[in-house]
């Protein structure tokens, strides 16, 4: 799914935006009247990651200087955490998107970059924003790039699943396309040590390529939400 128009949200929507030229995207719940609920780390409109990209991240994402605030929102376009902010500071600059759920396996693969749908389904706009809500009063738990963070926030708050924290990577579809891609990236360097013959060559980087790409997507598919099995289903403290 492309770009899509503000005038075009519904409560409940789960919506991303890119960020620093599409290298990651940041996420959160549309509420309601332009108001969207995210968890972030760092000055509200998820600056940083945890890694040493922070560097590069906080200085190319605009900000509100300290002296003159959000219009609309305030001083929670500076906070971090669980955060209410308006759509702009969401987007802070950057185009919106809504992820897609319940999608079949074909679209899940068709689409090469995590981060943008799941084979789960989504509860209703009822139970989403009421979660939504309720991590705004109690917070998230600690951001993680890898096992914690908008992504992971928002998938929580559509399906009511989260995954168990003991695990290396969280139900983050992008973090999934992260790691599963370190595998395609490791090889590129061994395919190179083929070259003492051009026939090893073409086929070991063909052949491998292939392989290491098809790992790649063996790895998001394990990695989401709507198929793995280590998950436990979130129950608010008001719900017991």
């Amino acid at each position: 799914m492309g770009v899509v128009e503000r005038e075009s949200l519904k409560p409940g929507d789960h919506i991303y935006s890119w960020r620093l030229a599409y290298a990651y995207s940041h996420h959160g719940i549309y509420v309601d009247k332009g108001n969207v609920i995210h968890f972030t780390r760092g000055e509200g409109q998820e600056i940083g990651t945890g890694t040493g990209l922070d560097h590069i991240i906080g200085s190319s994402v605009p900000q509100h200087p300290l002296d003159n605030p959000c219009p609309i929102c305030g001083d929670e376009s500076r906070s971090d955490g669980v955060i209410s902010s308006c759509v702009d500071c969401f987007l802070s600059g950057g185009d919106l998107y809504r992820y897609e759920y319940g999608v079949t396996p074909a679209v899940f693969f068709a689409k090469a970059r995590g981060g943008t749908c799941t084979l789960a389904s989504s509860e209703s706009e009822e139970q989403v924003i009421d979660r939504a809500f309720y991590f705004l009063r109690k917070g998230f738990g600690v951001y993680d790039v890898l096992k914690n963070n908008c992504e992971d926030f928002a998938l929580c708050c559509k399906t009511g699943l989260q995954v168990i924290p003991t695990v290396n990577v969280g139900q983050s579809g992008q973090a999934a396309s992260f790691q599963a891609a370190a595998g395609v990236i490791l090889y590129v360097p061994l395919a190179f040590l083929a070259r003492s013959s051009p026939l090893g060559y073409a086929g070991t980087s063909v052949v491998g390529l292939a392989a290491s790409y098809g790992k790649y997507c063996v790895n998001r598919y394990i990695n989401d939400i709507g198929v793995r099995q280590d998950v436990t289903r979130v129950v608010l403290e008001e719900q017991k």
